[in-house]
Protein backbone atom coordinates (compact mmCIF):
# COMPACT_ATOMS: atom_id res chain seq x y z
CA UNK A 1 0.00 0.00 0.00
CA UNK A 2 1.31 3.39 -0.91
CA UNK A 3 1.70 5.72 2.07
CA UNK A 4 -0.47 8.82 2.31
CA UNK A 5 1.21 12.17 1.65
CA UNK A 6 1.19 12.90 5.39
CA UNK A 7 2.76 9.54 6.16
CA UNK A 8 5.34 10.07 3.46
CA UNK A 9 6.23 13.48 4.91
CA UNK A 10 6.47 11.98 8.39
CA UNK A 11 8.71 9.20 7.12
CA UNK A 12 10.86 11.72 5.26
CA UNK A 13 11.09 13.94 8.32
CA UNK A 14 12.05 10.96 10.48
CA UNK A 15 14.75 9.96 8.02
CA UNK A 16 16.06 13.54 7.81
CA UNK A 17 16.08 13.80 11.60
CA UNK A 18 17.98 10.54 11.88
CA UNK A 19 20.47 11.70 9.26
CA UNK A 20 20.87 15.04 10.98
CA UNK A 21 21.35 13.36 14.34
CA UNK A 22 23.97 11.07 12.88
CA UNK A 23 25.76 13.99 11.26
CA UNK A 24 25.59 16.01 14.48
CA UNK A 25 26.90 13.09 16.47
CA UNK A 26 29.76 12.73 14.04
CA UNK A 27 30.49 16.48 14.16
CA UNK A 28 30.31 16.55 17.96
CA UNK A 29 32.53 13.52 18.18
CA UNK A 30 35.03 15.10 15.79
CA UNK A 31 35.05 18.36 17.74
CA UNK A 32 35.40 16.70 21.15
CA UNK A 33 31.80 17.37 22.11
CA UNK A 34 31.62 20.97 20.90
CA UNK A 35 29.06 22.54 18.64
CA UNK A 36 30.65 24.23 15.62
CA UNK A 37 30.00 27.61 17.31
CA UNK A 38 31.74 26.71 20.56
CA UNK A 39 34.55 24.89 18.75
CA UNK A 40 35.24 27.90 16.56
CA UNK A 41 35.02 30.51 19.32
CA UNK A 42 36.46 28.32 22.09
CA UNK A 43 33.69 29.41 24.43
CA UNK A 44 34.47 26.81 27.10
CA UNK A 45 38.05 28.05 27.32
CA UNK A 46 36.93 31.67 27.13
CA UNK A 47 34.54 31.38 30.07
CA UNK A 48 37.11 29.56 32.19
CA UNK A 49 39.50 32.53 32.14
CA UNK A 50 37.72 34.64 34.79
CA UNK A 51 39.11 33.65 38.18
CA UNK A 52 38.11 36.14 40.89
CA UNK A 53 40.11 36.17 44.10
CA UNK A 54 37.55 38.10 46.17
CA UNK A 55 33.85 37.80 46.86
CA UNK A 56 33.18 41.37 45.69
CA UNK A 57 30.36 41.42 43.10
CA UNK A 58 32.32 43.82 40.87
CA UNK A 59 35.47 41.77 40.44
CA UNK A 60 34.08 39.51 37.73
CA UNK A 61 32.98 42.54 35.73
CA UNK A 62 36.34 44.23 36.24
CA UNK A 63 38.14 41.15 34.92
CA UNK A 64 35.82 40.91 31.90
CA UNK A 65 36.27 44.61 31.06
CA UNK A 66 40.05 44.29 31.25
CA UNK A 67 40.13 41.07 29.21
CA UNK A 68 37.91 42.59 26.52
CA UNK A 69 40.29 45.57 26.40
CA UNK A 70 43.21 43.22 25.90
CA UNK A 71 41.45 41.57 22.96
CA UNK A 72 40.63 44.88 21.31
CA UNK A 73 44.19 46.13 21.76
CA UNK A 74 45.40 43.08 19.89
CA UNK A 75 42.86 43.76 17.14
CA UNK A 76 44.19 47.31 16.87
CA UNK A 77 47.79 46.06 16.79
CA UNK A 78 46.97 43.70 13.93
CA UNK A 79 45.33 46.44 11.88
CA UNK A 80 48.09 48.97 12.57
CA UNK A 81 50.62 46.42 11.36
CA UNK A 82 48.44 45.71 8.32
CA UNK A 83 48.34 49.43 7.55
CA UNK A 84 52.13 49.57 7.78
CA UNK A 85 52.45 46.71 5.30
CA UNK A 86 50.07 48.37 2.85
CA UNK A 87 51.91 51.70 3.08
CA UNK A 88 55.19 49.94 2.33
CA UNK A 89 53.50 48.35 -0.69
CA UNK A 90 52.22 51.79 -1.81
CA UNK A 91 48.60 50.67 -1.43
CA UNK A 92 47.06 53.71 0.23
CA UNK A 93 43.48 52.47 -0.16
CA UNK A 94 44.17 49.25 1.71
CA UNK A 95 46.15 51.15 4.37
CA UNK A 96 43.21 53.48 4.94
CA UNK A 97 40.87 50.51 5.26
CA UNK A 98 43.07 48.97 7.96
CA UNK A 99 43.29 52.28 9.82
CA UNK A 100 39.53 52.73 9.70
CA UNK A 101 39.12 49.27 11.25
CA UNK A 102 41.52 50.29 14.03
CA UNK A 103 39.42 53.40 14.65
CA UNK A 104 36.22 51.34 14.74
CA UNK A 105 37.76 48.97 17.32
CA UNK A 106 38.12 51.93 19.69
CA UNK A 107 34.35 52.40 19.93
CA UNK A 108 33.62 49.20 21.90
CA UNK A 109 37.05 49.41 23.56
CA UNK A 110 36.31 52.84 25.01
CA UNK A 111 32.80 51.75 25.98
CA UNK A 112 34.19 49.08 28.32
CA UNK A 113 34.75 51.80 30.91
CA UNK A 114 30.97 52.06 31.32
CA UNK A 115 30.86 48.53 32.73
CA UNK A 116 32.87 49.56 35.78
CA UNK A 117 31.93 53.24 36.01
CA UNK A 118 29.61 52.48 38.95
CA UNK A 119 32.54 51.55 41.19
CA UNK A 120 33.46 53.74 44.16
CA UNK A 121 36.84 53.76 45.93
CA UNK A 122 35.37 51.29 48.44
CA UNK A 123 34.60 48.84 45.64
CA UNK A 124 37.93 49.07 43.83
CA UNK A 125 40.08 48.92 46.97
CA UNK A 126 38.22 45.84 48.19
CA UNK A 127 39.12 44.10 44.93
CA UNK A 128 42.70 45.32 44.55
CA UNK A 129 43.63 44.41 48.11
CA UNK A 130 42.74 40.77 47.42
CA UNK A 131 44.45 40.82 44.03
CA UNK A 132 47.63 42.02 45.72
CA UNK A 133 47.43 39.20 48.26
CA UNK A 134 46.88 36.58 45.54
CA UNK A 135 49.20 37.78 42.77
CA UNK A 136 51.48 40.50 44.17
CA UNK A 137 51.66 44.21 43.53
CA UNK A 138 50.11 45.09 40.19
CA UNK A 139 50.22 48.06 37.85
CA UNK A 140 48.53 48.72 34.54
CA UNK A 141 52.00 49.55 33.19
CA UNK A 142 52.61 45.79 33.03
CA UNK A 143 50.11 45.35 30.19
CA UNK A 144 52.31 44.31 27.28
CA UNK A 145 49.53 44.46 24.67
CA UNK A 146 48.81 48.12 25.44
CA UNK A 147 52.52 48.95 25.42
CA UNK A 148 52.98 47.30 22.02
CA UNK A 149 50.09 49.35 20.63
CA UNK A 150 51.56 52.56 22.06
CA UNK A 151 54.93 51.83 20.46
CA UNK A 152 53.20 51.24 17.12
CA UNK A 153 51.51 54.63 17.50
CA UNK A 154 54.96 56.20 17.78
CA UNK A 155 55.14 56.94 21.51
CA UNK A 156 58.50 55.32 22.21
CA UNK A 157 59.49 55.21 25.89
CA UNK A 158 62.28 52.79 26.66
CA UNK A 159 61.80 53.10 30.44
CA UNK A 160 58.61 51.08 30.31
CA UNK A 161 60.54 47.96 29.33
CA UNK A 162 61.62 47.57 32.97
CA UNK A 163 58.08 46.53 33.90
CA UNK A 164 58.38 43.37 31.76
CA UNK A 165 61.57 41.93 33.22
CA UNK A 166 59.48 39.16 34.87
CA UNK A 167 58.33 38.18 31.33
CA UNK A 168 61.55 37.75 29.31
CA UNK A 169 59.68 36.73 26.16
CA UNK A 170 57.46 39.79 26.26
CA UNK A 171 60.41 42.01 27.14
CA UNK A 172 62.22 40.81 24.00
CA UNK A 173 59.11 41.30 21.85
CA UNK A 174 58.58 44.83 23.13
CA UNK A 175 62.27 45.66 22.74
CA UNK A 176 61.96 44.65 19.09
CA UNK A 177 58.82 46.79 18.73
CA UNK A 178 60.63 49.72 20.33
CA UNK A 179 63.36 49.55 17.69
CA UNK A 180 61.02 48.92 14.75
CA UNK A 181 59.28 51.57 12.62
CA UNK A 182 56.09 52.95 14.10
CA UNK A 183 53.02 53.60 12.00
CA UNK A 184 54.06 57.25 11.75
CA UNK A 185 57.53 56.26 10.53
CA UNK A 186 55.87 54.38 7.69
CA UNK A 187 53.58 57.34 7.00
CA UNK A 188 56.58 59.67 6.74
CA UNK A 189 58.39 57.22 4.46
CA UNK A 190 55.26 57.04 2.28
CA UNK A 191 55.05 60.85 2.13
CA UNK A 192 58.72 61.00 1.17
CA UNK A 193 58.19 58.55 -1.70
CA UNK A 194 55.21 60.66 -2.76
CA UNK A 195 57.52 63.62 -3.25
CA UNK A 196 57.03 65.51 0.04
CA UNK A 197 60.10 67.10 1.64
CA UNK A 198 60.64 64.77 4.60
CA UNK A 199 64.14 65.16 6.14
CA UNK A 200 66.29 62.12 5.52
CA UNK A 201 67.62 62.31 9.07
CA UNK A 202 64.13 61.50 10.37
CA UNK A 203 63.87 58.43 8.19
CA UNK A 204 67.32 57.14 9.18
CA UNK A 205 67.28 57.96 12.89
CA UNK A 206 67.43 55.55 15.84
CA UNK A 207 63.80 54.42 15.91
CA UNK A 208 64.00 53.36 19.56
CA UNK A 209 64.45 56.96 20.64
CA UNK A 210 61.46 59.26 21.25
CA UNK A 211 60.31 61.01 18.10
CA UNK A 212 61.16 64.73 17.98
CA UNK A 213 58.76 66.81 15.84
CA UNK A 214 60.33 68.59 12.87
CA UNK A 215 59.27 71.86 11.24
CA UNK A 216 59.72 70.41 7.73
CA UNK A 217 57.24 67.63 8.47
CA UNK A 218 54.76 70.23 9.69
CA UNK A 219 55.31 72.11 6.42
CA UNK A 220 54.74 68.90 4.46
CA UNK A 221 51.33 68.48 6.08
CA UNK A 222 50.57 72.14 5.38
CA UNK A 223 51.47 71.63 1.72
CA UNK A 224 49.22 68.57 1.53
CA UNK A 225 46.22 70.45 2.89
CA UNK A 226 46.96 73.52 0.75
CA UNK A 227 45.95 71.48 -2.32
CA UNK A 228 43.11 69.23 -1.14
CA UNK A 229 41.98 68.49 -4.69
CA UNK A 230 45.36 67.37 -5.91
CA UNK A 231 46.22 65.61 -2.64
CA UNK A 232 42.84 64.03 -1.87
CA UNK A 233 44.34 60.69 -0.84
CA UNK A 234 46.93 62.25 1.44
CA UNK A 235 44.36 64.57 3.02
CA UNK A 236 42.22 61.51 3.70
CA UNK A 237 45.26 59.82 5.25
CA UNK A 238 45.80 62.85 7.50
CA UNK A 239 42.18 62.92 8.63
CA UNK A 240 42.14 59.18 9.26
CA UNK A 241 45.26 59.48 11.39
CA UNK A 242 43.61 62.35 13.28
CA UNK A 243 40.57 60.15 13.96
CA UNK A 244 42.84 57.38 15.23
CA UNK A 245 44.72 59.75 17.54
CA UNK A 246 41.45 61.12 18.91
CA UNK A 247 40.10 57.65 19.63
CA UNK A 248 43.32 56.69 21.41
CA UNK A 249 43.28 59.90 23.46
CA UNK A 250 39.63 59.34 24.34
CA UNK A 251 40.59 56.01 25.94
CA UNK A 252 43.33 57.73 27.95
CA UNK A 253 40.91 60.42 29.12
CA UNK A 254 38.40 57.78 30.25
CA UNK A 255 41.20 56.00 32.09
CA UNK A 256 42.09 59.23 33.85
CA UNK A 257 38.47 59.90 34.87
CA UNK A 258 38.00 56.32 36.08
CA UNK A 259 41.10 56.78 38.24
CA UNK A 260 39.72 60.03 39.63
CA UNK A 261 36.46 58.32 40.57
CA UNK A 262 37.86 55.17 42.12
CA UNK A 263 41.33 56.05 43.34
CA UNK A 264 41.58 59.78 43.89
CA UNK A 265 45.10 61.04 44.56
CA UNK A 266 46.43 57.92 46.28
CA UNK A 267 49.92 56.74 45.33
CA UNK A 268 49.58 54.36 42.40
CA UNK A 269 52.37 53.91 39.87
CA UNK A 270 55.53 53.14 41.86
CA UNK A 271 54.65 55.67 44.51
CA UNK A 272 53.52 58.39 42.11
CA UNK A 273 50.00 59.70 42.56
CA UNK A 274 47.87 58.15 39.81
CA UNK A 275 46.25 61.30 38.45
CA UNK A 276 49.58 63.14 38.36
CA UNK A 277 51.02 60.23 36.37
CA UNK A 278 48.18 60.03 33.88
CA UNK A 279 47.46 63.69 33.13
CA UNK A 280 50.67 64.30 31.11
CA UNK A 281 49.89 61.27 28.91
CA UNK A 282 46.96 63.20 27.42
CA UNK A 283 49.53 65.44 25.73
CA UNK A 284 51.32 62.44 24.19
CA UNK A 285 49.54 62.77 20.85
CA UNK A 286 50.49 60.42 18.03
CA UNK A 287 51.50 62.08 14.74
CA UNK A 288 52.52 65.42 16.35
CA UNK A 289 53.11 67.54 13.23
CA UNK A 290 49.69 66.59 11.91
CA UNK A 291 48.33 68.51 14.91
CA UNK A 292 50.77 71.41 15.04
CA UNK A 293 50.16 72.02 11.33
CA UNK A 294 46.53 72.86 12.15
CA UNK A 295 47.77 76.26 13.27
CA UNK A 296 49.11 77.06 9.79
CA UNK A 297 46.72 75.19 7.47
CA UNK A 298 44.41 77.52 5.61
CA UNK A 299 44.36 81.27 5.11
CA UNK A 300 41.82 83.19 7.21
CA UNK A 301 39.98 85.66 4.94
CA UNK A 302 39.96 89.42 5.62
CA UNK A 303 37.51 90.22 8.36
CA UNK A 304 38.04 86.90 10.11
CA UNK A 305 39.22 87.46 13.71
CA UNK A 306 42.06 85.05 12.99
CA UNK A 307 43.26 86.95 9.94
CA UNK A 308 46.93 87.85 10.20
CA UNK A 309 47.46 91.52 10.85
CA UNK A 310 50.34 93.42 9.39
Amino acid sequence: MNPTPAAALATSATSATSATSATSATSDHGAAGHTPYSAWLQTDALHSLQRPVSDHPGEYGFIIAAQVSELYWMLIIRDLQAAQGHLRAADLGAALGALQRAIAHHVPLNATWRSIAWMTPNDLLAILSRVGEAHGKDTALQGWTYRHMVYLLGIKQREHLQHFVPQPGRWAMLNDALSAPSLYDDVLAYLSRAGLAIPGALLDRDLAEPYVPHRQVEQAWRDIYANPGGNAGLVRLGETLADLAEAFTDWKYRHLMATRRTFGTRPAYFGTEGIAWLKPTLDELPFPELWSARSVIGEPPPGCPHHARG
